[in-house]
């Protein structure tokens, strides 16, 4: 559209209305991390999943404790469960592996005692059955 008055001066031009301004976004809730910030447990948690190899009680504390200030934090900590599982599943494996040592120990111990009785009770010459196994005495010589 032109001006009648004044036909060879174009329109004036008029910018369409501003976009609205937004604010900026609103600040992360108290107590979360920054992006990119550390996990709060995941260091210990990995030195707990590598004690859990070795150590299997003391990585298996470690990993609990790893994971309790990464739960704090409202994050996950999969080194942290990983060490649990580890340190769980060792210390039981552990304690199967004692208990069978144990039990192996003290048969071992019992037949012993008893060959010895078995060949002191023949002068420890010649050989003797002892819970089914033959024992030759003269090696028993004490």
């Amino acid at each position: 559209m032109t001006d009648p008055q004044n036909p060879d001066v174009p329109p004036a031009y008029n910018p369409p209305p501003a976009a609205p301004a937004y604010s900026s976004a609103p600040p992360a809730p108290a107590g979360a991390p920054a992006p990119g910030a550390p996990v709060p447990g995941r260091t210990l948690g990995i030195v707990a999943l590598v004690v859990a190899i070795f150590f299997n009680i003391i990585g298996l504390i470690l990993g609990i404790v790893a994971l309790v200030q990464s739960r704090k934090a409202g994050q996950k900590n999969g080194f942290a469960v990983a060490a649990i599982i580890v340190g769980a599943v060792l210390t039981v494996i552990g304690i199967i592996v004692a208990i069978f040592l144990i039990v192996a120990f003290t048969a071992a111990a019992g037949f012993g005692t008893d060959a010895i009785q078995a060949c002191e009770a023949v002068g420890y010459s010649g050989t003797v059955t002892v819970q089914g196994v033959t024992v030759d005495c003269n090696t028993l010589n004490p």
